[in-house]
Parts: C-alpha cells; structure tokens; sequence
C-alpha cells in the first residue's frame, strides 16, 4: 500500500509508522487518525513532491534558455562593439566612449577553459608537442678572447670590411 521510491519525499520515520499503520495497526482508528486518513496524506505528500520536481524541471530548462539567450546577445553585442570601434576611429568622442565599454568574452560550449599551472612554461613539458618545421640556425659566435687581445681589432678589422663592400 505505501511505496518507498528511494527519492522520497517522506521521512524514514514517518515511513516506518505508515507501515506499521498498513500492518499492524490496520484495524486500529484513532480520532482523525486510522490508515486511510495517513494513506491520503502520504499521497497527498507524493503528489506534492512531483508538482515540486516538475517545477524543478521547468525552472532549470528556463535557466538554460536564459544562459543561451545571454550568450546569443553577448556575442551579438561583442560584433557591434568591434563594428562601432571601426565606425568611430575618426570621432574622438566616440571611440573613447566605445573604449570604456568592456564586455565579457563568451563561455565555450566546449566546456571551462583549461588553465596552465602557475609555474608551467610551455616548452619545459616532455609530452608537449614537438614544433613543426626546420629547426632555426645556429649562427657562428665569435670569440672575444680567440687572439688573445681585448677583441677590439676583430671588430674593427669586421667594421672595416663590411664598409669596404
């Protein structure tokens, strides 16, 4: 006679009395009190608890609604701003009235964005990707100390040449 749906809305002490009520105490009645006058109230409870998660239901589906309408304006009122920034670029007044707006940038439907630890640097990570293309280069570094002197007739000797041609 009385479920026990585990999502419910009755206590599990009120539940145990109800049972006792259906067994037990079936034929026992109290004044305003015997096991249907508790059986109607539990279903009355129930029927409550389901107009409550219907209710649920709908508020959440109508807070995605807004999420997505809020987005959708976002978006449009970021392409409007960059439009304006453009439009205004000769009026002084303007631009700087565009430049004070600052609007939030759109969550990605992708999920939250994954943020890098503070202390990580993108090329110290052994399973990072390796770069594409040939590596850079290595240009010749000239030595300072190769003749023994302070280096400066190197460089003079370099400047010269390169004068020269």
């Amino acid at each position: 006679m009385f479920e026990t749906p585990e999502n419910d809305s009755i206590s599990p002490a009120l539940r145990a009395l109800l049972e006792l009520f259906a067994t037990d105490l079936a034929d026992v009645k109290f004044p305003d009190v015997d096991t249907a006058v508790l059986g109607e109230s539990a279903a009355h409870v129930r029927e409550k608890a389901e107009a409550v998660a219907r209710a649920q239901a709908a508020l959440d589906a109508a807070r995605h609604a807004l999420n997505e309408s809020q987005e959708s304006l976002l978006q449009k009122g970021q392409r409007a701003l960059a439009y304006a920034k453009v439009f205004a670029e000769d009026d002084a007044d303007l631009g700087a009235k565009l430049e004070a707006i600052h609007l939030p940038r759109p969550v990605r439907k992708g999920g939250p964005a994954q943020a890098e630890p503070v202390g990580a640097t993108p090329g110290n990570d052994d399973n990072a990707p390796r770069r594409r293309g040939r590596p850079p280069k290595l240009r010749p570094v000239a030595n300072l100390f190769t003749d023994g002197g302070n280096g400066q007739d190197g460089a003079q000797e370099e400047a010269a040449a390169s004068l020269q041609s």
